[in-house]
């Protein structure tokens, strides 16, 4: 028997729709002048502390420009010591397979699935941001071959925890050429990450969207600490400092290339509760206080943040407030980073 799939529609390469909505030069300087100054933080030619924050997911383009407007403004604020990434992610995993699954698929969270509607929305979203703040972002690369459909806007990619085993993410990975976090798995067990990693900083020759391609590799590829859940379901952290001089060792053994690591505040390490981030992200800059090897490890946080507290369900109809994970509130989320950048 063949496969039982409807073939509904081909959509555009991501070659076709870069011609259709093509960049302007400002973007394209912005990009490089803001690689740049990553590259620079993950190569340790640059100690500024890297924040990657903004919503679990990008939802609504309005409120979410609404959001970064607000953050461009805090950025200037605290530039001689934090450097913004905000998180756009429009393509969210569902542990069980149903639910949102981001903009890509549903542009109006409260309508059908629209995958060509999805793309288009996607790409002018982001590039939306750049234009109207100047920052480029991050976005979670779920699906390896939707990746270059926004290849020209992004700044940084993460691999999430259920991905990072998978064989294509981590050959993509080699290939991006920005820097990749890897987290570690759901379970906990670092060496799966830390083999995620080498194998993204690994030349590697494959498959990909119709084409045989090959790799450099990817010197930024990196880790992410993000907590995890136990046989029973139970939340473990990993961000205190007996994980981070863990982390630290493993690097050693293993050689590889720019040593970091963001920790993720959230998800697992805060059991969910987004309330934690605040207290979390301090630990961590204590952590590095304590330690020049972890200060020299710990690249930046990654933070859920959103205009209002908490989370919703979808059609929920309250401006800036989160339809997947809890979120920090806006008001919460200035204060945090102006004490961050104190302490910094």
């Amino acid at each position: 028997m063949d496969m039982q799939m409807n073939f509904i529609r081909k959509l555009p390469t991501p070659k076709e729709v870069k011609e259709m909505f093509p960049l302007n030069e400002s973007i394209i300087q912005v990009k490089e002048a803001r690689d740049a100054r990553i590259r620079d933080i993950f190569e340790g030619k640059d100690d500024i502390f890297l924040l990657i924050i903004g919503p679990c997911s990008a939802d609504n383009e309005e409120s979410v420009l609404d959001y970064m407007t607000r953050l461009a403004k805090v950025q200037e604020k605290v530039k001689d010591k934090i450097f913004i990434i905000p998180r756009v992610y429009t393509n969210k995993p569902r542990t069980k397979g149903v639910g949102y699954k981001g903009m890509m698929h549903q542009p109006d969270p409260t309508k059908e699935e629209d995958m060509l509607a999805g793309i288009i929305a996607i790409r002018e979203m982001h590039a939306r941001v750049v234009n109207e703040t100047g920052f480029t972002c991050a976005e979670e690369m779920l699906y390896p071959e939707n990746h270059r459909y926004l290849s020209d806007l992004l700044s940084y990619v993460a691999i999430g925890a259920r991905s990072v085993e998978d064989q294509q993410h981590r050959i993509v990975a080699s290939g991006v050429g920005i820097p990749v976090g890897m987290k570690n798995p759901t379970g906990g067990d670092i060496s799966v990450m830390m083999n995620s990693i080498t194998a993204a900083q690994s030349s590697q020759k494959f498959l990909y969207r119709g084409w045989e391609v090959t790799t450099n590799g990817n010197p930024l590829a990196h880790a992410i600490l993000r907590g995890y859940v136990d046989a029973y379901g139970r939340s473990h952290s990993n961000y205190h400092y007996e994980d981070l001089i863990g982390l630290y060792e493993y690097y050693q053994k293993e050689k590889l290339a720019n040593p970091a690591v963001i920790v993720d505040c959230n998800h697992a390490n805060s059991g969910k509760k987004y309330l934690e981030q605040i207290r979390i992200s301090k630990d961590v800059l204590h952590s590095c206080r304590m330690s020049d090897e972890i200060k020299g490890l710990v690249k930046g946080l990654m933070i859920e943040s959103y205009i209002e507290d908490g989370c919703q369900p979808v059609g929920g109809g309250v401006y800036g407030k989160s339809i997947t994970d809890p979120c920090l509130g806006w008001e919460k989320t200035e204060k945090l980073i102006l004490e961050l950048a104190d302490i910094l």
